[in-house]
């Protein structure tokens, strides 16, 4: 292939003929908890559906970033989902692939369980599933998206498809495609976490250091400023900061190095101490390759100084060794899609009210110097307008990167509610192709029907 340079910075590359892999009827791009969820209830909606996937497993934030709180929110007042999203639990907890939660009434999904569950879920569901294939490019025929092109091992290829819905968390095809997408300058954007987990960790001796010390949500303050109402500020939270307080004391971690500090989650019987959340780096921007890579890096770097400083001071952890980071980075905050309906920060703390909606999410908002628990039975619905992009048909987004303003994200970003828009994103999209519409003109009581009878709450 000859390539034609144009400026000093740019080349041109002439375009090239690619076979068809496949054709399918619902084409889902992205398996986290919104992407795994629009698959298997278009599934159940009766439509074909492939799902097509980056890395080597589905689950995205749950498996590949190990962050297992799907739910860590819940607590006995809160009037939570209702649908596909409880499901990732009660599945988990009956191939005892889970354990309770230790601040909720929800349970922790094992990462590495869940991998092996996902596989049989979509095969179970007749979901025709694609690994280690990257979207490169999209296809359009007018105002409607076609398919995509992805790239792997076997080379470049087109999937066509006749809905598609984009579960990459980045709103990467509505950005191939040049529709409004937008991002929060990266100086505001949420910070990014390398997960960690380690071994050898003596659980008797953690938790009773844990009782002698408790920590609640008021002591994020010190590694976060937030604003809570006031009502989370002595529930009870497993939260560290002595640890690595004392560990800057010592020099073990730079006095000036705040971004290490967190909290833990699941301790098994046998020592191992699962998604320590313990690092967050600000200043990262998860839809640049360059902060990609320095991100790893550096989160890499600083999680080996916090296990080095539970080590010395968090007793329990005396003899704990790294065992695991997760497969990669974890982004709460990039790309979002400039939808037909943008959520607002009102809507997501005044109990907002849609007739379009596709689901509900409890009033519980995590981010940008905002913590609100859903103690109170407050909740909101999640309209279906704002999973709806502007300026393209037949595509659907799902999981973090919908329409919202920064509180509304700090909101729908959370894993549970990824699931409320992937389930109406699968479902609406199959209903679009059963009765010849678009998924721009389907009719919401169409998708609303099919909702309720896969069990999802609608108001």
């Amino acid at each position: 292939m000859h390539f034609e340079l144009r400026m000093m910075n740019t080349i041109h590359i002439p375009s090239k003929t690619v076979p068809i892999l496949a054709e399918t009827d619902v084409l889902v791009i992205g398996s986290g908890p919104g992407g795994l969820a629009a698959a298997i209830s278009a599934a159940r909606a009766g439509v074909e559906v492939m799902l097509v996937e980056r890395y080597g497993c589905f689950g995205g934030n749950l498996t590949q970033v190990g962050v297992e709180g799907i739910a860590w929110y819940r607590r006995d007042e809160t009037v939570d989902v209702e649908g596909i999203g409880i499901e990732f639990e009660t599945r988990a907890k009956a191939q005892n692939a889970s354990y309770d939660e230790p601040q909720s009434t929800s349970q922790g999904i094992n990462s590495e369980l869940f991998k092996v569950l996902a596989d049989n879920w979509v095969q179970e569901a007749g979901i025709r599933p694609l690994l280690h294939a990257t979207v490169i490019d999209v296809l359009r025929d007018g105002n409607s998206i076609i398919g995509v092109v992805v790239n792997s091992k076997s080379g470049q290829h087109a999937i066509l498809a006749k809905r598609v819905i984009d579960g990459t968390g980045d709103a990467d095809l509505a950005r191939m495609l040049g529709i409004p997408t937008y991002k929060t300058p990266k100086e505001h954007m949420m910070a990014v976490t390398v997960m960690f987990s380690a071994s050898g960790v003596n659980k008797a001796k953690f938790l009773d250091y844990v009782r002698e010390n408790p920590m609640s949500y008021m002591d994020w303050g010190k590694e976060w400023e937030i604003e809570t109402t006031g009502k989370e500020d002595d529930l009870f939270s497993p939260y560290l900061d002595a640890p690595f307080e004392q560990a800057r004391e010592a020099g073990l971690i730079p006095k000036s190095m705040k971004s290490i500090g967190g909290t833990w989650s699941g301790i098994s019987d046998a020592g191992d101490a699962t998604y320590l959340n313990m690092v967050h780096m600000s200043g990262y921007d998860g839809s640049d390759v360059w902060d990609l890579t320095r991100g790893e890096i550096e989160g890499r770097r600083q999680a080996m100084l916090a296990i080095r400083a539970l080590q010395h001071f968090a007793p329990g952890f005396e003899e704990a060794n790294l065992r695991n980071f997760g497969m990669t980075l974890g982004i709460r905050d990039t790309r979002k899609i400039d939808a037909r309906y943008n959520l607002t920060e009102h809507d997501v703390c005044n109990q907002g009210r849609f007739e379009d909606a596709i689901g509900i999410f409890p009033e519980f908002i995590d981010g940008y110097g905002k913590l609100i628990l859903p103690t109170t039975g407050r909740y909101f619905h999640v309209p279906y307008g704002c999973l709806v992009p502007q300026g393209i048909d037949n595509l659907l987004v799902a999981g973090r990167s919908i329409g919202g303003d920064k509180i509304s994200h700090a909101s729908v970003r959370n894993m549970m509610c990824c699931t409320v828009a992937g389930q109406g994103a699968g479902v609406a999209a199959a209903m679009s192709l059963k009765t010849d519409t678009t998924t721009t003109e389907v009719k919401i009581s169409d998708v609303q029907n099919e909702l309720k009878r896969q069990d999802v709450r609608i108001t």
